[in-house]
């Protein structure tokens, strides 16, 4: 957890904070021993009659353990959830975002009007452009059409599953870059409402079909480049660098690949 503001938290709320934004509270129902104790009966009644008697003092044994145990749990979810309270409390009153970092489970606790800024200043210097009107709707019937048009790709009866309906605009978020000068945002844009998001799925799928290209030059995760260097004993001359691409996608030339595509 890195915190860039002046608020102070208790060690039970910054424990919390340290487990990440992925951790998990417990909250089971409140009756999911009755239902489990159900559900094991009904079991229970599908064995032969000589066999009942033995799993019936099984389960009862198990689910007493299950009791004893969800108890001690619960005392401690509740501990957690009050302090969580607090902690949401602490956040709101200061006016403070909670955040991830773009690497690791970290949290990142810092001022609004911090993170805001990073955001514009991200949209301001990558040449972005500001559309006079909401370019949604139009993108839309695009879309619509590009299907309705298609005669081979998409059958028509299934035509229906690759539009958005209701799309809207993507939205950004920022991760920050804690190892970064200035600590900026790496951007994460979430498509999943916009227009072409379907379609753009089912492409990519068919292009990974189509023209399946070997990792001859990048690899997919940490644990490949692990093993790749297993292979590769260094020598006393050997050098490892790391390169770092800033906005990759978003500088690449759009009519040049819309040609590389038509040709493919």
């Amino acid at each position: 957890m890195v915190n860039n503001t002046d608020i102070t938290f208790t060690n039970k709320g910054i424990t919390l904070l340290e487990k990440g934004l992925k951790s998990n509270l417990h909250n089971k129902k409140r009756n999911w021993l009755s239902t489990l104790a159900l559900e094991a009966e009904t079991a229970i009644n599908s064995l032969p009659h000589m066999e009942r008697e033995y799993f019936r003092n099984k389960v009862a044994e198990k689910l007493e353990q299950l009791k004893q145990h969800d108890r001690n749990v619960k005392i401690t979810a509740r501990s957690q959830h009050n302090t969580i309270k607090q902690i949401i409390t602490k956040i709101q009153n200061n006016k403070a975002t909670v955040i991830s970092a773009d690497k690791g489970n970290t949290i990142v606790i810092l001022p609004t009007q911090q993170y805001q800024p990073k955001i514009h200043n991200f949209i301001t210097n990558n040449s972005f452009q500001i559309a006079k009107t909401n370019p949604t709707k139009t993108y839309q019937n695009q879309v619509r059409k590009t299907i309705n048009n298609s005669t081979r790709l998409i059958k028509p009866e299934h035509r229906w599953k690759y539009v958005n309906l209701n799309p809207t605009e993507p939205t950004i978020r920022g991760l920050i870059k804690l190892h970064t000068k200035g600590q900026p945002i790496r951007p994460i844009v979430n498509w999943q409402h916009a227009p072409p998001y379907k379609l753009a799925k089912l492409l990519t799928e068919k292009l990974q079909q189509l023209a399946s290209l070997p990792y001859a030059y990048n690899i997919k995760n940490t644990s490949q480049l692990i093993k790749e260097l297993k292979q590769t004993p260094p020598t006393p001359t050997s050098a490892f660098a790391s390169l770092d691409i800033t906005n990759m996608y978003s500088n690449i030339p759009t009519e040049e690949k819309n040609t590389y595509f038509t040709i493919f």
